[in-house]
């Protein structure tokens, strides 16, 4: 997924949050502006961090108003330090006032989920593994978040449930075993597709490995089993490292040499990175 793609697909969501906030009227805003008015205001940072999401944060405000104007000094992706003026926004003060929260909380998180995906994809430079996002994102701001973590220098995993196939605990369940889950999946979906398994014992390995997946997920093993499973696949498979998976223990995991560690830390535990709209002045 790229910007281009998150754009043609955030409308809908971007307009619900701003019908989230503004139900029928800004009553605060048209209390004290009754009539239209141009004035700009300063996009300030006020904590370090990787910027994510300035696209969706200058679209909340066209869709109010199409002739709002932005003059950004940066850019996705760029670093920005503690008391920095990102850019600054103008047009009619009403939708200033109006989108001020919805296009900040767009912002911050976007932004935080690219500081905390950077501050642990640096540790994977230079190696073969890659850091990997899962679906544990906010539910109606997938798009947003995975976006973000590439920003930040991850990669996404399957972007939803039509995206690719894995085989969970309950999927295996359901067919009764790792093997005729995979013989079920090669024979339902395109051959394109790939299977992925989710293992957690040495014995779930194995099976999975003769059953012919293409990638085995190593999931909440401890560092001595993990090594041990991937002796056993010996290459007849991907392998992906997950569970509670964090910047803490992260370190921990590279070393194995799998092909991917997946993080749902990424989306669900990212801190916002703290952003403000300040210095309103009427022109």
């Amino acid at each position: 997924m790229n910007d281009i793609t998150m754009l043609m697909n955030a409308d809908e969501f971007i307009l619900s949050a701003l019908r989230e906030d503004i139900s029928s009227e800004d009553v605060t805003t048209n209390a004290v502006m009754r009539e239209y008015r141009k004035g700009t205001v300063d996009l300030i940072c006020k904590e370090d961090g990787v910027l994510a999401g300035l696209d969706v944060f200058m679209r909340v405000f066209t869709l109010l108003d199409s002739k709002t104007e932005f003059e950004m000094d940066f850019k996705d992706g760029d670093e920005v330090k503690n008391g920095e003026k990102i850019g600054t926004v103008t047009g009619d003060i009403r939708v200033l006032l109006s989108g001020e929260r919805t296009a900040l909380n767009y912002l911050q998180r976007m932004s935080g989920i690219a500081t905390y995906t950077s501050s642990i994809a640096k540790l994977f430079e230079g190696g073969k593994t890659k850091l990997l996002d899962t679906r544990k994102t906010t539910p109606n701001m997938r798009i947003f978040e995975k976006y973000a973590v590439k920003v930040g220098g991850g990669h996404n995993h399957r972007y939803n449930l039509s995206d690719g196939i894995l085989l969970k605990d309950n999927h295996i369940a359901a067919a009764g075993s790792i093997t005729k889950a995979v013989e079920m999946a090669k024979e339902y979906a395109p051959f394109v597709r790939k299977i992925e398994v989710e293992t957690e014992t040495l014995d779930m390995v194995r099976e999975a490995a003769d059953a012919g997946a293409d990638i085995i997920m190593l999931d909440n093993m401890s560092h001595d089993t993990m090594r041990e499973a991937i002796r056993i696949i010996d290459g007849r498979a991907e392998t992906e490292c997950s569970g509670n998976v964090t910047r803490e223990n992260v370190a921990k995991l590279i070393d194995l040499g799998v092909d991917y560690i997946s993080s749902g830390a990424l989306t669900h535990s990212a801190p916002i990175l703290d952003l403000s709209l300040k210095n309103l002045r009427e022109i």
